[in-house]
């Protein structure tokens, strides 16, 4: 009998981008590591225009490194940039949550 080590994984691999969610299911071999999930997605039209190679990736929510090896299940995300500091732009708010409507 195989060891369970050597199963198929199934794991997701998901974008948000502001207009839409891209959600895949990939089928990689046993010893996948992160990069090999992006590869793969890479090849997904769906994916196109997307910078895999440099964006930042975690898996369910925690940092994650390319040569993390993924586990069974798995849920990879790929992070955008952000567009504004986020400090700036609670001050932003903060500041005009302060003025007085106007009439």
């Amino acid at each position: 009998m195989e060891a369970a080590n050597d199963a198929p994984l199934t794991v997701e691999i998901v974008y948000a981008a502001p207009q839409r969610t891209i959600v895949k299911t990939l089928y990689l071999p046993a010893g996948s590591v992160v990069a090999d999930a992006l590869r793969s997605a890479a090849l997904d039209p769906e994916f196109l225009g997307i910078d895999l190679a440099n964006s930042a990736v975690g898996i369910f929510g925690i940092l994650a490194t390319s040569e993390q090896r993924l586990e069974q299940g798995d849920r990879i995300e790929i992070y955008r940039p952000l567009t504004r500091d986020p400090k700036t732009a609670r001050r932003e708010r903060a500041k005009q949550a302060r003025r007085p409507p106007r009439r």
